[in-house]
């Protein structure tokens, strides 16, 4: 089933680019800044309502004003406004970028970002990146990561995952056969079969095959790829699957996991609320309370450390997750 999309931030009736504009100006003007009126001003619009806020500060102010907010701001709360500033591709694709660079890769924020994706999302962060970077994407991560994950993302990033959305149900059967013979059904594991039809098929056509592979197998696709895959490659097949079924869920995860434990993975948490809130984050929101029996909100209220900097950032996110 498809689920409906459930955004907690919509464009403000009442816009006015200058008024907002002259606003946010007085709130960085002078000794000292109005966090608050940047959090009431930035969280209330729409990124399109903000490019326009950004347009009026570049034409009539002669201002950027991205630099003014990293002048005037700083530590994670700078980031979430910045984040809330930027255009969503452009944000992702720096996302990805940090991702790949220094030593180590993000393996799970190239898995996030990438595999939850349809194919126009796709395409859109792959223009994008060669835009911003000047070097194709696949060809990033063809350097930074290896063997079958490095297969399976360039797969998808490479345009070959079906952009038709439509489903053939007779092809789904032989689909999920060939994913049973290529796993539970042999002695070893052919991982390519798995990154060839996950990482190709349109999201419509997995979920019948995932459908089908309950009948071949009589197990879940889930079952099946805990059995016979692990690491990397398992946990960007899982997320795919999970974003077939149901994305809600699959970012509600990636929140929690973010804040519990040892330490935050700030950059986590802010590109999935800032970059779910015209998507979701509404749904993202009530499959976290189906699954931890706690709101998102007394969540993130709960975890983060309190103090006047982490105050402004623990604001922010929750005037976007309302």
């Amino acid at each position: 089933m498809v689920y409906t999309k459930e955004p907690t931030v919509y464009p403000y009736d009442s816009f006015n680019a200058e008024e907002d504009g002259i606003a946010l100006r007085s709130a960085m003007k002078g000794f000292g800044t109005d966090e608050d009126t940047i959090i009431e001003i930035l969280a209330n619009r729409s990124n399109a309502q903000r490019q326009k806020i950004a347009d009026y500060f570049a034409n009539d102010l002669s201002r950027d004003l991205i630099d003014d907010l990293k002048s005037e701001l700083g530590g994670h709360f700078e980031d979430v406004i910045v984040a809330m500033v930027r255009p969503p591709t452009e944000y992702l694709c720096k996302q990805l970028k940090k991702a790949m660079e220094g030593m180590g890769t993000n393996e799970d924020t190239l898995v996030e970002i990438i595999c939850s994706k349809d194919s126009k999302e796709i395409n859109d962060l792959v223009q994008a990146y060669e835009e911003m970077y000047d070097r194709p994407l696949a060809e990033h991560l063809c350097g930074e990561t290896s063997g079958e994950l490095r297969r399976l993302l360039t797969f998808i990033v490479t345009g070959t995952r079906d952009i038709s959305n439509k489903v053939d149900s007779a092809l789904a059967r032989e689909q999920a056969q060939q994913l049973f013979e290529a796993g539970e059904d042999k002695f070893g594991t052919d991982e390519s079969v798995f990154t060839k039809i996950l990482g190709k098929e349109n999201f419509n056509q997995l979920r019948q095959i995932f459908e089908e592979y309950k009948e071949v197998s009589g197990n879940t696709i889930e079952q099946a790829l805990r059995s016979e895959l692990d690491g990397d490659l398992l946990e960007a097949m899982l997320a795919i699957v999970e974003c077939v079924q149901s994305p809600p869920a699959f970012f509600a995860k990636r929140l929690y996991k973010s804040v519990h434990g040892a330490g935050t993975d700030d950059d986590t948490l802010i590109r999935i609320i800032v970059s779910r809130s015209e998507i979701d984050l509404g749904a993202i929101k009530t499959e976290f309370e189906r699954i931890y029996d706690k709101t998102l909100e007394s969540y993130v209220k709960e975890s983060m450390l309190q103090g006047e900097t982490s105050g402004d950032y623990k604001k922010a996110l929750l005037a976007l997750i309302k």
